[in-house]
């Protein structure tokens, strides 16, 4: 492995490692739940840091968090007519369809992280922990957006500390 790409990847590695811990302990005192905001760092990552696809990943997974929300009133609706489970099936393909047919003209909304974002939501929802999808809207905002922040903070620190190195490095020859 390549002396530089070892030394970034400690550096960053240290860097995330500590953002994470930090941020962990902050919204555990707070009492808010850290899945939403890390879920948009691992998207981040997963778009390989580029900043212009965090709008789709803060935007389309607040949407996948309403989209679990709705979910309740819609089945509440058309559970009487259509049977509950029909009722949720007809509203995660409702789901689905829209974002395969509208992923183009409002990718933004109708993406894989709105998607993402709904399946976890519903799972959390489902896990009886007494569900704050509103808390989640929230969180995902706010510290998803500090999280995006961080992550580029980090990169800047770690080139600079790089590229300090290679000058000293460079003077001493």
């Amino acid at each position: 492995m390549d002396k530089t790409v070892l030394k970034r990847n400690i550096l960053f590695g240290l860097l995330l490692v500590s953002f994470i811990i930090v941020f962990e302990i902050i919204l555990a005192r707070l009492h808010l739940p850290a899945w939403p905001a890390f879920l948009v760092m691992i998207q981040f990552f997963v778009v390989h840091e580029d900043l212009a696809k965090a709008p789709e990943i803060i935007v389309g997974g607040l949407f996948g968090i309403v989209c679990a929300v709705l979910i309740d009133p819609f089945k509440a609706a058309s559970g009487p007519i259509l049977g509950m489970e029909a009722a949720k099936l007809s509203f995660i393909g409702a789901f689905v369809y829209a974002i395969v047919m509208l992923k183009d003209l409002l990718p933004h909304v109708f993406n894989s992280h709105a998607f993402l974002f709904f399946l976890v939501s519903s799972i959390a929802k489902a896990s009886g922990d007494h569900p704050r999808p509103y808390v989640w809207m929230i969180v995902e905002l706010v510290f998803g957006l500090v999280f995006v922040a961080g992550i580029l903070g980090m990169n800047r620190v770690v080139e600079s500390v790089l590229a300090g190195a290679d000058t000293a490095g460079r003077e001493r020859a």
